[in-house]
C-alpha cells in the first residue's frame, strides 16, 4: 500500500449546521507534496484537524497509513500524533523557551530520553540553518526564523507526514521561499507534506499536485498544478 492519506467519503458538519467538509474523497501518496489552496473558508483547516485528529468526521473515512484515525483509542492519540507534524500560519512557539528548548519540548512530551534529546535537536537545528540560534528565545528572532524553529519542532519526531496551514502567511517573499525550500528538502528526504496556502506564486512557479477547495469540497484535483484554473 503506497497511500499515506486516504479520505473515503468524509463529511464535517458542526453542532451550530455550519457544513464544513462536504463528501471528501482524497488520496495521497507517500512522498508526496501536495498543495491545498481555495478561499478562506474553503474547508483547508477542517481537513487537517481530521488528519491529526483535533476534530472527528462526521461521517466518512480516514486513513494516515494503516491507522483509521477515528477508531483511534484515546490512548493511542498522543502516539500517532508523533507521526502527524503540524507547522502554523503564527508559529504557536513558547515564549519563555528557548529555541533548543521549544524543540526539545517536542521530545519531552513523548518521554525522549535526555540523550535523544541532545542528539535530535542539533540535527534539526543544522537542518532548519539554525545551528548557532539555540539559546535564542522567540522575540529575538526573526519571523522567518521562528517559523524555522516551528518548522525544526514539527520533523524533530521524525513524522511520517508533515502538514504546513499558511506557513508562509507571515513572511515576506524572501523569507517564504526559504521555508519553501525547506519543506522540498524534507519532503525529498521521504516526508509527504501537505500545505495549505495563498501563495499563488509559490504554488505557480513549483508545480506540484494542486488540491483546490471551495464550500467543503474538492473542486479540482491537478498533477503539476496552478493556483488558478488557466484559461
Amino acid at each position: 500500500m503506497n497511500a499515506m492519506l486516504r479520505m473515503r467519503s468524509v463529511s464535517k458538519v458542526y453542532h451550530n449546521g455550519t457544513v464544513a467538509l462536504s463528501s471528501i474523497n482524497l488520496t495521497v501518496d507517500k512522498g508526496e507534496l501536495v498543495f491545498i489552496v481555495g478561499p478562506s473558508g474553503a474547508g483547508k483547516s477542517t481537513l487537517f484537524k481530521l488528519v491529526n485528529r483535533k476534530e472527528l468526521p462526521s461521517s466518512g473515512e480516514v486513513w494516515v497509513g494503516r491507522k483509521s484515525v477515528p477508531d483511534l483509542k484515546k490512548g493511542e492519540v498522543p502516539i500517532f500524533r508523533r507521526n502527524v507534524g503540524m507547522i502554523y500560519q503564527d508559529f504557536k512557539l513558547l515564549s519563555n523557551k528557548t529555541t533548543f528548548e521549544n524543540i526539545a519540548f517536542a521530545l519531552e512530551v513523548v518521554e525522549a530520553s535526555r540523550r535523544e534529546v541532545l542528539r535530535q535537536v542539533p540535527a534539526v537545528l543544522e537542518l532548519v540553518g539554525l545551528r548557532d540560534k539555540g539559546k535564542a528565545y522567540p522575540h529575538e528572532l526573526s519571523g522567518g526564523e521562528q517559523q524555522r524553529v516551528s518548522l525544526a519542532r514539527a520533523i524533530v519526531n521524525r513524522p511520517i507526514i508533515l502538514m504546513a496551514d499558511e506557513p508562509t502567511g507571515n513572511l515576506d517573499p524572501d523569507t517564504s521561499w526559504g521555508i519553501m525550500d525547506l519543506l522540498v528538502e524534507i519532503n525529498r528526504r521521504g516526508t509527504t507534506v501537505l500545505m495549505a496556502t495563498h501563495n499563488k506564486d509559490i504554488v505557480n512557479r513549483m508545480r506540484r499536485r494542486v488540491i483546490a477547495m471551495e464550500h467543503g469540497k474538492i473542486i479540482r484535483d491537478e498533477q503539476r498544478g496552478a493556483y488558478d484554473i488557466e484559461s
